[in-house]
Order: C-alpha cells, then sequence, then structure tokens
C-alpha cells in the first residue's frame, strides 16, 4: 500500500479506562505506525472523540453546539497522539478544517500531500468543520480528497458481523461484504453518509479488531484477519 487513512475510535485508545489517553495503548500504535512510516507508507489519521465527548448523546445542549464540543475532542485526540509519535522520532502535522490558533493547519490538499512526499505522518482533526457530519464522514471525505487507497479502520470488534458479536454469540463473520450490501443490511460499518459517500467515490474500507497484536501492520502487509468491505 502506498498511501493509506486510518481511522481510531477515541474509546480504543483510553484502554479499559474508556475516558480519556491510555498512554500505553497510544505508544503500541505509533510504534506501528512508525513502522509502515519507515517502510514507505504514507499514513493518514483520523481520531474520534468518544473518550471525551459523544455529541449525539447528549439531550439538553443544541446539537449545534454539541457536535462542536465533539469536533474540539478529536483536536484534543490528535494533538495527543501526535505528539506521541513525535516522541517515537516521527515527523507529523495535524490538520483542521477550521481555524485553531497555532496548535493545527489549515486543511489544504496540496499540503497534505506535501506532508507525505516528506515522510510525515498527518493527522486530520475536526471531522468536516460542520455539525451533523460524524468522524466516519470525516475520514471517508479525507481518504477522497487525498487519494488514499484504503480506509483502514481500527474498531474493539475484529470485522463486520451481521448481528453484533457482543450481544449474539452465534452472529456470523462476513470475511468480505460490499458497500451495497453494508448499505442494504444496514451493517453500520460507518454511519449511511459515510457509506453513502465511500460507494459513490468507489472507496474500499479493511475493519478489523485494534486490540490485536500488531495488527495496524499486520494489514497493510498482507495478514488479514478482518472484513474487507468492498465497491
Amino acid at each position: 500500500m502506498r498511501r493509506i487513512l486510518l481511522k481510531l475510535s477515541g474509546e480504543a485508545l483510553a484502554g479499559e479506562k474508556r475516558q480519556g489517553f491510555d498512554e500505553e495503548t497510544v505508544r503500541r500504535v505509533a510504534l506501528q505506525i512508525r513502522e509502515l512510516a519507515a517502510d514507505g507508507v504514507q499514513v493518514g489519521v483520523v481520531i474520534g472523540g468518544g473518550n471525551f465527548w459523544r455529541g449525539r448523546t447528549s439531550e439538553n445542549i443544541d446539537r449545534t453546539k454539541a457536535d462542536q464540543i465533539g469536533m474540539l475532542a478529536t483536536v484534543m485526540n490528535c494533538i495527543y497522539v501526535s505528539e506521541i509519535c513525535r516522541s517515537l522520532g516521527i515527523d507529523t502535522a495535524v490538520f483542521t478544517p477550521f481555524l485553531c490558533g497555532s496548535f493545527t493547519e489549515l486543511f489544504s490538499k496540496d499540503r497534505v500531500i506535501g506532508c507525505f512526499e516528506k515522510g510525515m505522518v498527518v493527522f486530520f482533526a475536526g471531522g468536516t468543520g460542520h455539525p451533523y457530519f460524524s468522524t466516519d464522514t470525516g475520514v471517508v471525505l479525507r481518504a477522497v480528497e487525498v487519494e488514499a487507497e484504503v480506509i483502514l479502520l481500527a474498531k474493539a470488534v475484529d470485522g463486520v458481523y451481521d448481528d453484533d458479536p457482543r450481544t449474539n454469540p452465534k452472529a456470523r463473520k462476513y470475511e468480505e461484504v460490499t458497500i451495497d450490501e453494508v448499505i442494504a443490511k444496514n451493517l453500520q460499518v460507518v454511519d449511511m453518509t459515510a457509506s453513502i459517500l465511500a460507494r459513490d467515490n468507489k472507496m474500499p474500507m479493511w475493519v478489523f479488531g485494534l486490540n490485536e497484536e500488531n495488527s495496524i501492520v499486520n494489514t497493510v502487509k498482507g495478514k488479514f484477519n478482518g472484513t474487507k468491505v468492498t465497491v
């Protein structure tokens, strides 16, 4: 793979605490990113904000404001993971779709491509910059814009199932499924807006378990144990 976009959940970065950061978990992820970058893979990263805030779960705040808080949560996550990467010798850049003082750079495809060509790992924070769009939509949008070959979805569950395997032990795991099937069966790989955007722009997604040892590197190098969502 030449250029990938890795989506990490905020909750996954929190480890067993489920909130905030777990440095050892983040360090394990960063070491895998470093290995890929050293092999010449251009890596973009999107991180959810669920370890701090989920706007849609708040019933007492205006939805627009709640989503804006969620966007800022993703900025915190990207800055944190970026700094852990830097501590391991990885050059990084953090981009947002809105001005964020001197904390981040304003997103520009040309700037991002320039960073990739310099071997830097690029973090995309702040989602799309607009309310009512999730980080799922943000990751597909950025993958399409920067011409990534594939989106890697590192999740708590090790693939796509026909039911929730955490509550249904008979749930069947797909080795491969089309994006049309995902949409028709509402398999919730990503939300519906993101699914349609991926379908319309022929952007494949590979879903796998983040907690499996060296799972990110193994996925990129062909030792894949998840589900391929094809287009």
